[in-house]
């Protein structure tokens, strides 16, 4: 009996993606004793840059226009997935230099601010930050009080961010601060700016290889040059860099799950424990079994949500082409531009939540399956577990995320926050 496949999906990977992604793969085990080297240590992997550089990783989804090699988000996700195998304090290096630091520019600034930042960053000869941040606004972002004004031909910041990634270490980032009117507006600061100070923030629990910053703007100088986007929109710029960072922590946390699998069956296949080994015990097996619909749920989400995103990126790269002034044309109602930035919001959201929660849990289960064995930094899943906690506050604490998530299906009337 014959029949139609009236289906377009596809979930086969193309030769030019199994290429990258064996040459990621290749970068992670080159760097991957000296990883844990360093986060024992807690120390910077300062073999990040030339190992992945070399493969382009520095610059995936980057136009090649701009020194990157242009790929989809898809791709990206896909290494992020790779690369989030070896933890996620080396993940979290390429989220703040790609996907909330340079994404960012390609997204918002104009051609001149492109020209200048992307292709160092895309080699490797710059790094990226991103700083929003503040000590006393986190999930609500609305509430910073970075200020900044207009003073002759710069803008002068004055305030203070804190869990700037890469912030030690960072050539440029871009940043947020409130104006005399109330609205907030987007900046790229270069960090040997006048005024400006980065102090790495010791003693975390986890993501020990990957420095984060306290950044303190005491009347920093910024030209005006540098300002990125459109004066008051910054809260905007901030909300879309969001649902970039959103999917890679999503991507970079099925990795995670993924490591903690493999040496989960890894070790109960060859530990015994009451005359049988591990692996032969029912609620060892609970345990894995766990694991892999977390890795499996997971990672269809993140496919989805970066398909998603790839869309909305495709309808602004066009309107560019079209519109002249095309930040004038989404500020005012552009309705697919919102249909399709309320789509890849809530994806982004959605699987972040879901692979976050489900990474920690992940985590945490791998640890028991190895017992005491796990307990030591020296175990693979004893880093997962300890970096795991942490997503599931940043790039949107889940608490808030399922409140996001309710109210895009609501409606703004209906937002609890």
């Amino acid at each position: 009996m014959s029949y139609a496949n009236l289906s377009r999906m596809s979930f086969e990977i193309s030769d030019e993606q199994k290429g990258f992604l064996e040459k990621v793969d290749g970068a992670c085990r080159a760097i991957r004793e000296y990883e844990t080297q360093c986060y024992l240590e807690e120390r910077q992997n300062d073999l990040i840059v030339p190992e992945f550089g070399k493969v382009g990783m520095l610059g995936c989804p980057i136009s090649k226009a701009y020194g990157g090699l242009g790929y989809d988000i898809l791709t990206y996700a896909f290494a992020l997935e790779r690369i989030g195998r070896e933890g996620n304090s080396l993940r979290t290096f390429f989220s703040a230099h790609v996907s909330i630091g340079q994404m960012v520019l390609q997204s918002w600034a104009d051609d001149e601010q492109k020209r200048r930042y992307l292709p160092q960053a895309a080699s490797g000869k710059m790094i990226m930050g991103f700083a929003l941040t503040e000590p006393d606004a986190g999930s609500d972002p609305g509430s910073m009080t970075t200020k900044f004004e207009e003073v002759g031909g710069n803008f002068v910041l004055r305030g203070k961010k804190h869990w700037v990634g890469n912030g030690t270490m960072a050539g440029a980032l871009t940043t947020y601060a409130k104006g005399p009117d109330g609205r907030i507006s987007a900046f790229i600061v270069d960090t040997d700016s006048k005024g400006f100070r980065a102090r790495e923030m010791k003693d975390k629990m986890g993501l020990l290889s990957i420095k984060n910053a306290e950044v303190t703007f005491e009347d920093c100088i910024v030209p005006k040059r540098n300002l990125l986007g459109t004066m008051g929109k910054g809260l905007s710029i901030a909300y879309s860099a969001l649902i970039d960072g959103r999917l890679s922590v999503a991507a970079g946390a099925v990795g995670v799950m993924k490591d903690c699998l493999d040496e989960s069956m890894r070790y109960s296949q060859k530990r015994q424990q009451h005359g049988s080994l591990l692996a032969k015990k029912q609620l060892i097996q609970e345990h894995l079994a766990s694991m892999i619909v977390g890795i499996e749920s997971s990672r269809w989400l993140v496919y989805r949500a970066a398909a998603a995103r790839q869309r909305l990126h495709d309808y602004v790269e066009n309107l560019k082409e079209k519109v002249p002034h095309w930040q004038a044309q989404l500020n005012r109602e552009d309705r697919e531009y919102e249909s399709l930035r309320k789509k890849a919001d809530r994806l982004a959201a959605v699987a972040k939540l879901h692979a976050t929660n489900a990474a920690f849990d992940c985590a945490n289960r791998a640890v028991q399956v190895f017992g005491s064995a796990g307990y030591q930094k020296t175990a693979r899943v004893a880093r997962h577990f300890l970096d795991s906690r942490a997503i599931v506050i940043y790039e949107g604490a889940n608490e808030v995320l399922k409140l996001k998530i309710a109210s895009l299906e609501l409606g703004d009337k209906y937002q609890a926050y």
